[in-house]
C-alpha cells in the first residue's frame, strides 16, 4: 500500500484563533462491540504510546481493573493515572497493528496517537498541513 496522507484538522484555539493539529481517523476492535470503532486522535510523536480518556475503555469491552496495569505517569499536567492495555487491535486505513492503549482517569485529555508499536512502525511525515503515513 502506498502512503496516506490525511489533512490537518483545523481546531479553535483561545491564544491563536485557531491552530491545525495532525488529527487522524483510527479504528479500535471492540470486543463489546463486535466491530472496529473510529476514533480521532491527535498524532503525537512526543507521546510514548497511545493513550484515551477512560470512557473508550467501556466501548471497546475492556475492564480496566482486571485487563490493564495500573500505574502513575508524569507528564506536562503533572502526575496522572493510567491502565495500560498491552494489546489492543487498531487499523489506520488498511493497516493493521496491536499497540498498547494506556487509559486515563480524566476526560480533558484528547485521544492521542503514540509511538511505541505505532507511530514508529510507519514512516510519518508533516508536510504542508498534511500527516503522511508510509511503509517503513
Amino acid at each position: 500500500m502506498g502512503p496516506v496522507r490525511i489533512p490537518f484538522g483545523q481546531r479553535p484555539s483561545p491564544l491563536f484563533g485557531s491552530v491545525r493539529r495532525p488529527m487522524v481517523k483510527v479504528e479500535f476492535w471492540s470486543r463489546y462491540l463486535g466491530r472496529w470503532v473510529s476514533v480521532t486522535a491527535l498524532v503525537d510523536t512526543g507521546a510514548d504510546y497511545t493513550l484515551l480518556p477512560s470512557p473508550f475503555s467501556k466501548f471497546l469491552g475492556i475492564d480496566l481493573k482486571r485487563g490493564c496495569e495500573e500505574f502513575t505517569t508524569f507528564g506536562i499536567g503533572g502526575a496522572e493515572r493510567v491502565f495500560l492495555c498491552r494489546q489492543i487491535r487498531m487499523k489506520l486505513g488498511s493497516w493493521e497493528r496491536t499497540v498498547p492503549v494506556g487509559f486515563l482517569s480524566r476526560f480533558d485529555v484528547p485521544p492521542l496517537l503514540g509511538r511505541q508499536d505505532c507511530l514508529e512502525t510507519f514512516k510519518l511525515t508533516f508536510h504542508r498541513w498534511k500527516t503522511i503515513f508510509a511503509p517503513p
